[in-house]
């Protein structure tokens, strides 16, 4: 590449390196909007994690080609560099745009030299410094995806610029170049599709440039030939050589092209381009009409939007439309220009010439004219043929400036186009800074565009502003009333606002709107697969109500009927069947859902929690584990294989439960279940003073961690530290009044440690409060009464508990010591009592059983369009959502706790046995 443009002084790229800069610096303090949150936020493909391999078989937004839904953009050199980026800087905006920046100064020198091919040096600075400088690159370079545009550009001019080298003394052919140019093609492709094109400006540089023809010379020459007056001359043979050499090179990227959309077009809606999907003469007068639009923009770049689809530009519907007039004066100006270029020998038709093959080749695959696209306009897709707009500026320009009448003005015209173009694409990119001023900076030219509206709303609503969203949501559904997806979107957001009933009739206007199933006639040809989730959205909302959940799961079956492939509706089906306890359903959901996609880690994760329902921790284990394969960092997973490790009750297990419930904490430093949960491991290690220091730091992130707060009381309690525990149950019981367990070990601590008797029978009274049939509570208030010598009260105590719990044995023995004490009132039962310790040591096992708490939390991932979320639980969702492309809220279910209950027999059964024996 710098021996192609060596033909570039320093200084001259020098001075376009300084003019790219000042326009375009404050770019860098821009962030990631638009598509640009799908191509690289939501994007796997640039994770380290993800097997390189996988470039080649996505589209540019991480979705496998062979999918219904992919766009079917196939630039995986450009996600290459988004990958390295993000291998230097993860998500940092400013290296994107950085880069951009970078390649856009490449392509200005680079065209530069292009321009000196056939414009004198002071035009071809002023042809490179108006491209620099053009508002309309602004979507190109300040638009982070607009690194397609900017790669492919490079390698587009590169390869010309080997083209040009082909030609040898003696007219002969140099083969080398033209396979650079052919490697160069693929190169500029396999960055953006439009790449390809480059071969037909090769080929009209060939003939009319390198050759020297004209149309009326090789009209001559081909009508002597087929009248048998001439053969064709040696030069034409070796111009045809290369000619074919460059067809069937490109013929065969076509092929492979095709190959790798496996011969299916994108599925575009109506919205995306009204003009698609309309009937003649409606669609070719629209269709045409656009081609003066876009040189309108390239001459005026005044108001320029960032969204032109669905109503931005109405269709022209009769020729009686007065638009038609603009595009009638645009063809015929182009016409003459084709006239004038092709029919005339000489530099001036030369430069005309290869101007106007930049312009209209390039934007052919961008015309409809060979299929349609999902836009109406895109400012990006004018970034190569501003290229031959500018070289004809320039060209221009030096006609005018070569008149001494006309030089001054000339130079004042060039001058002012300069500044106030170079000032609007400072201006412009700001507009960049976020979504909101970007989409409010659209509104501002189309108002008629429901998409713009609808993406207010979403900047607004991912800020939680959901009042002020909701004002654009509407705005959007009166401005296009049969738009399915800001139907949508309302009804979400009333969901936000907790107005559910607002919300189902939002959700059932947009079922309404979708096509009806026809026989033999495939659904996702006529409607947008994200459109489907209106039943995911609507399901989702009703299942809140226990009483519809059979509802709820028809319309995710209605949704699968019309879609067997909807992997989001076998999802939300699975969490749905869950929750009506029918776990074998939920099950073949899933692997359903995972015969489409055994990539995706939050398939295998719900599919654990499944099995966690079905009492099979083995294959739930497996499950995560695979999960963790496919994702190391899946937050849910992590944590949920370590509980279940932990709950194994396998010492084996707990260093590796130990990891991963550090990698968690890791990845979530503010959620207190991960140290509580590395606290209860330390526990069952018998590691008490590391148990502390996690059990410490979670009660610092939540001072209301209840079951925290007990364990923390409790491991106290069990390492002769019980004073210590005093004031972490006086917190625990602040909290929570009605902690059964925390007043039993409270009242435990009073009567054997502070001997303070009124305390623990508070304790104990308290409990029976909230529980009378409360069997550990009943039994220590009869031991309170024993402590205070009232035997008769005792007496009656242990009735009422043996009552309760028949079976327990060491109850009728406690009843049996005190009933021999009544008996006695003498010296000789002491003796007795004191001989009958095992059933003390028994009653203080018994009745402090089971005192340990653990907050095992399992939830289920869920990757529907919309769902509410479980405040009560930490744990959410991973997976993004294809809803409208937005960052939708992620729900969390709660599955039962499979926690079993440990036994902590505590150090103070001598304590108990004292008390009933009368020490």
């Amino acid at each position: 590449l710098l021996e192609k443009m060596a033909g570039v002084s320093l200084k001259e790229a020098a001075l376009i390196v300084g003019v790219v800069a000042a326009c375009y610096w404050n770019s860098l303090f821009c962030g990631f909007v638009f598509d640009d949150v799908s191509a690289i936020l939501d994007n796997k493909d640039l994770h380290p994690s993800t097997p390189l391999k996988n470039l080649f078989h996505n589209d540019f937004w991480g979705t496998p080609m062979s999918e219904e839904r992919s766009h079917k953009s196939y630039r995986p050199l450009t996600v290459l560099t988004f990958r390295l980026n993000y291998l230097f800087s993860e998500l940092n905006a400013v290296s994107y745009h950085f880069l951009n920046l970078v390649f856009h100064m490449v392509v200005c020198i680079v065209f530069l030299k292009v321009c000196k091919l056939f414009l004198d040096n002071r035009s071809s600075v002023v042809a490179s410094l108006l491209f620099a400088v053009h508002p309309i690159h602004t979507e190109a370079v300040t638009g982070v995806v607009g690194r397609a545009e900017l790669l492919s550009s490079i390698f587009f001019l590169a390869a010309f610029l080997s083209y040009t080298k082909s030609k040898g003394p003696d007219n002969t052919i140099v083969w080398t170049p033209i396979a650079v140019t052919v490697f160069l093609v693929a190169v500029a492709t396999l960055c953006k599709e439009q790449g390809i094109t480059v071969v037909g400006i090769c080929c009209v540089y060939e003939v009319f440039i390198a050759q020297g023809y004209t149309l009326p010379a090789l009209w001559d020459t081909a009508v002597q030939i087929l009248r048998g007056k001439g053969s064709i001359p040696f030069s034409m043979l070796q111009t045809l050589l290369k000619l074919i050499v460059l067809m069937f090179s490109t013929l065969l990227l076509v092929v492979v092209r095709v190959q790798v959309i496996q011969s299916q077009l994108p599925v575009f809606t109506r919205f995306d381009n009204p003009a698609a999907v309309s009937p003649s003469p409606a669609r070719q007068l629209t269709f045409n009409y656009l081609l003066p639009v876009n040189a309108w923009l390239l001459l005026n770049p005044s108001e320029l939007c960032c969204d032109w689809t669905m109503g931005t530009i109405p269709l022209v519907e009769s020729l009686l439309d007065v638009r038609n007039v603009a595009t009638l004066t645009f063809f015929c100006f182009l016409g003459s220009l084709m006239v004038f270029s092709l029919r005339y020998p000489g530099d001036s038709s030369k430069t005309v010439l290869m101007a106007l093959c930049l312009i209209v080749l390039p934007f052919i695959p961008a015309s409809n004219l060979f299929f349609p696209v999902g836009f109406v306009v895109a400012e990006r897709v004018l970034y190569v043929p501003s290229m031959g707009f500018c070289i004809l500026v320039a060209h221009g320009w030096k006609k005018l400036s070569n008149k001494s009448v006309l030089r001054k003005i000339s130079w004042v015209c060039l001058a002012a186009v300069l500044f106030t173009h170079a000032l609007k694409t400072l201006h412009r990119n700001w507009d960049w800074e976020s979504e909101y001023t970007l989409f409010m900076s659209a509104l501002k030219v189309n108002k008629n565009n429901a998409k713009l509206w609808n993406n207010v709303g979403h900047a607004l609503e991912n800020e939680k502003n959901f009042e002020r969203a909701l004002q654009f949501f509407i705005q959007a559904t009166q401005v296009q009333p049969d738009d399915i997806g800001a139907h949508m979107n309302v009804g979400r957001t009333y969901k936000n606002l907790n107005k559910t009933k607002e919300a189902e009739e939002s959700y059932m206007i947009a079922k309404s709107l979708m096509p009806q199933i026809i026989p033999g006639k495939k659904y996702a040809a006529r409607v947008a697969p994200n459109h489907l989730n209106v039943y995911i959205n609507l399901a989702n909302l009703i299942r809140a109500n226990e009483s519809r959940l059979e509802e709820a799961d028809q319309l995710y079956r209605q949704a699968i009927s019309m879609r067997p492939d909807f992997k989001q509706a076998y999802i939300s089906r699975g969490e749905l069947l869950l929750k009506m306890n029918k776990p074998l359903k939920a099950k073949e959901a899933y692997l359903r859902a995972l015969e489409l996609d055994r990539t995706n880690a939050d398939l295998w994760y719900n599919l654990a929690i499944v099995y966690i329902e079905l009492k099979d921790p083995t294959e739930a284990l497996k499950n995560f584990n695979r999960a963790l394969e496919l994702n190391p960092m899946h937050k849910l997973a992590l944590f949920n294989s370590a509980l279940l490790m932990q709950e194994s009750g396998d010492a084996r297990l707990r260093p590796e439960a130990k990891q991963r419930l550090l990698h968690y904490v890791k990845e979530e430093p503010q959620d207190a279940n991960g140290y509580f949960n590395l606290g209860m491991l330390a526990m069952d290690g018998k590691k008490d003073m590391e148990a502390e220091a996690w059990m410490k730091k979670a009660i610092r992130l939540q001072p209301n961690f209840r079951s925290a707060l007990f364990n923390l009381a409790l491991l106290y309690s069990q390492t002769g530290k019980e004073l210590m525990a005093l004031p972490v149950l006086e917190d625990l019981l602040r909290y929570y009044p009605d902690h059964t367990k925390g007043l039993i070990l409270k009242g435990d601590i009073l009567m054997n440690q502070k001997k303070d008797i009124v305390g623990a029978k508070k304790c104990f009274e308290k409990i029976l409060e909230l529980d009378p049939k409360n069997v550990q509570g009943k039994h220590n208030l009869c031991v309170v009464y024993f402590e205070e010598k009232d035997l008769i009260k005792a007496e009656k105590c242990l009735v009422e508990t043996l009552a309760l719990a028949p079976h327990e044995e060491y109850i009728q023995r406690h009843l049996n010591i005190v009933r021999s004490k009544i008996a006695s009132l003498g010296g000789v039962e002491q003796s007795s009592l004191q001989s009958d310790g095992t059933a003390a040591a028994e009653a203080k096992k018994n009745s402090f059983q089971n005192l340990k708490e653990a907050k095992n939390e399992k939830t289920t991932t869920q990757s529907t369009a919309e769902s509410n979320k479980e405040r009560s639980k930490k744990k959410k969702t991973t997976e993004k959502s294809s809803v409208d492309k937005e960052t939708p809220k992620k729900s969390t279910k709660e599955i039962k706790d499979i926690e079993k209950k440990r036994v902590a027999a505590l150090k103070r059964l001598e304590e108990i046995e004292r008390i009933l024996n009368g020490e």
